[in-house]
């Protein structure tokens, strides 16, 4: 296979960009900054194209006789909805508008956050409605309708939470759980599904050579369905020595919105971007954001290997190796 991987620097991209490499594909990566990219991959780097996604030379050029574009690049926060728009959705339009028509499968990476929340008990399938309840999820759904419009032949894959090693989002969490108290949305009873990132490289990279997959959209995660509690006990057990839970502190709606809309102001008058934003209540808030993978086992026969019992530690001996925790 000959890759052309976006946003190979980032916590999925660079895991996708080391599965591709050590199965012996050829990879080109379009990158801000290659001095992040060779630390990286210092042992066997890809091909470094410098640009951004509206650089249609570095575009053309980074995609010239490859096979197969994985578009991973995007953004989960920003100070505005415009922001995720421009990115996330004009980014996609104009990757796909300068990408060589020779291409044989567009991947997308998109986000459970572009279906919105699901039924208690009923996990997405890919046969449901989009009912995105972010502005997050809100400009994903409109990059994937970018990428079903898209002269190309397309796969799209909508992950769940992605944690594991290089992520910075859950290792707030990881931190959190060594204090004696962890606040929870509601009574932390929301349905979740999980993927752990190397679990997620695998299965991009199995849509790109399954002929089943083309034209398609499919759930990418483990077929576990934890609470928020399961969730950080097991985090718990893995960083605590005394591996106990640290007594949880449910948080109504009502509050958990205005702290939510003080994060957001703070983080706008600092000009910085937050995930802890007013619309992200919507999704904390909700019953479900459980999904299935079987359609993606029986078209491809991938399998996620890494349940939380397994997953979560691997991630916390990462940050304890690499000073995060």
């Amino acid at each position: 296979m000959r890759a052309f991987v976006t946003g190979g620097t980032g916590f999925v991209g660079s895991h996708l960009v080391e599965h591709l490499l050590a199965a012996g594909h050829d990879v080109t990566c379009l990158v801000r900054n290659p001095a992040k990219a060779q630390a990286l991959f210092p042992d066997r780097p890809p091909r470094l194209m410098q640009g951004a996604l509206d650089d249609a030379k570095a575009i053309r050029e980074a995609a010239h006789d490859c096979d197969v574009v994985f578009h991973v690049a995007g953004i989960t926060s920003a100070r505005s909805r415009a922001d995720f728009f421009r990115v996330n959705e004009g980014g996609t339009l104009a990757v796909l508008k300068h990408l060589p028509r020779t291409v044989e499968r567009f991947v997308y990476v998109s986000s459970l956050a572009a279906a919105g929340p699901a039924r208690r008990g009923v996990p997405h399938d890919g046969q449901e409605r989009a009912a995105p309840v972010t502005h997050y999820g809100a400009s994903k759904l409109a990059a994937e309708l970018a990428v079903r419009a898209a002269d190309l032949p397309w796969t799209i894959i909508r992950p769940p939470a992605v944690y594991g090693p290089r992520d910075v989002e859950f290792l707030r969490v990881f931190r959190l759980v060594r204090g004696p108290v962890i606040p929870v949305f509601g009574r932390g009873r929301q349905e979740l599904t999980f993927v752990y990132v190397t679990d997620l490289a695998r299965a991009l990279a199995a849509v790109a050579g399954a002929d089943a997959a083309a034209g398609k959209l499919y759930y990418g995660t483990h077929p576990e369905i934890v609470d928020q509690r399961a969730f950080l006990e097991a985090v718990a057990r893995a960083v605590r020595s005394d591996r106990r839970l640290p007594r949880v502190l449910p948080i109504p709606a009502a509050p958990a919105r205005a702290a939510l809309w003080v994060t957001q102001l703070a983080a706008l008058l600092a000009g910085r971007a937050t995930v802890l934003t007013a619309d992200k209540a919507n999704e904390f808030f909700a019953d479900s954001f459980a999904c299935s993978s079987a359609p993606l086992e029986r078209d491809t026969g991938w399998r996620a290997e890494h349940d939380l019992a397994s997953g979560v530690p691997l991630t916390a001996t990462w940050y304890r190796d690499h000073r995060w925790l």
